[in-house]
C-alpha cells in the first residue's frame, strides 16, 4: 500500500517567519528518509505538510500521480508517529492499536474478530507479545513508543511519519530503538519520512537523508555521500561530530558505507 512522496515547492510562513522557502523533495516507494537539522529549520513544519495537519501557503505534495490536497486526512492514510507516544492512557494495549480500524466508516470497518487479529499479529511484529491487555501506566518507555509504532502501522498507511519519535527516551533505549525501528522498516517497506535533530540517528537510519536549514533543504543524498562529500559549509558544520578524521572510517555508523 506504500506510495511516493513528492514534494514540490512548499512555502509556509507564520506571521513574518519562513518556515518553509521553497522545499522541493522525492521519496521513492517503500524509501527511509530522515528530515534532519537543528531546531528551528523546517522539518517538523514540512512533516505536518505530508501529513495535512498543516497546509502550506504554496507548492504541492504528490502521493504517487494523486494531488493530496485533493484527499482528505482518512483518504491520505497517514500513519503518524509523536515524540511523547500520544497514547490513550485510559485504553488498553489492544483498544490503543485497535482504535484506527474502529474508527473507520461501517462499510470499510473489519470485524472485531479480524481487528483482535490485526492487533495480536502487530504486537507480534513490535516485539510486545502478551502485553495487549495492559495499560499505557504500566509499560515502559520503549514500550509505549512500540505501541505507537504498532497503533500508526494498524490502518496498512500509505506513507509513516515520524515526529522525533525517541527524542523523550534514555540514550540506550534510543539506540536500541533506533536498530529495531530499521530490522522493522527492512520488514515492511513503508514509505517513511523520520524527523530527528540527531545527527547519528539520521544516518544510521535512514536510506536517504534531508538536512534542512532555515527553512530550506542544504543538501539530499545516502550517510555515505553527505559524509564523503558536505554540498555546503553549514552541512560540514552540522555533521562535524561524525564525520570520520583525518580518513579514517566511519565504523560505528551501520549505513555509513
Amino acid at each position: 500500500m506504500s506510495v511516493s512522496v513528492t514534494i514540490k515547492n512548499l512555502k509556509k510562513a507564520f506571521s513574518a517567519f519562513p518556515a518553509l522557502q521553497g522545499v522541493s523533495l522525492d521519496v521513492a516507494e517503500g524509501e527511509l528518509v530522515a528530515l534532519l537539522g537543528p531546531s528551528g529549520s523546517g522539518k517538523t513544519t514540512l512533516l505536518r505538510s505530508v501529513a495535512g495537519l498543516e497546509f502550506p501557503d504554496s507548492g504541492s505534495v504528490f502521493f504517487g500521480d494523486t494531488d493530496a490536497a485533493q484527499l482528505t486526512l482518512r483518504e491520505r492514510r497517514i500513519g503518524f508517529v509523536f515524540q511523547h507516544y500520544a497514547l490513550f492512557r485510559h485504553m488498553t494495549v489492544m483498544d490503543n492499536i485497535a482504535f484506527g480500524l474502529r474508527a473507520r466508516p461501517r462499510k470499510t470497518r473489519p470485524s472485531e474478530t479480524q481487528i483482535k487479529a490485526r492487533v495480536l499479529e502487530l504486537l507480534s511484529l513490535v516485539q510486545l507479545d502478551g502485553l495487549e491487555a495492559r495499560y499505557p501506566s504500566q509499560l515502559s518507555g520503549g514500550q509505549r513508543q512500540r505501541v505507537a509504532l504498532a497503533r500508526a502501522l494498524a490502518i496498512d498507511p500509505r506513507v509513516l511519519l515520524l515526529d522525533e519519535p525517541f527524542g523523550a527516551l534514555d540514550a540506550k533505549v534510543r539506540k536500541d530503538l533506533r536498530r529495531w525501528l530499521r530490522q522493522l522498516h527492512d520488514k515492511t517497506r513503508h514509505t517513511t519520512l523520520f524527523v530527528t535533530h540527531d545527527q547519528e540517528e539520521a544516518f544510521e537510519l535512514a536510506d536517504r537523508i534531508a538536512i534542512l536549514n532555515n527553512g530550506h533543504i542544504e543538501q539530499i543524498g545516502t550517510p555515505a555521500e553527505i559524509l564523503r562529500a558536505p554540498a555546503t559549509d553549514f552541512v560540514a558544520d552540522f555533521i562535524d561530530d561524525i564525520r570520520p578524521k583525518d580518513g579514517g572510517k566511519v565504523t560505528r555508523l551501520r549505513r555509513a558505507g
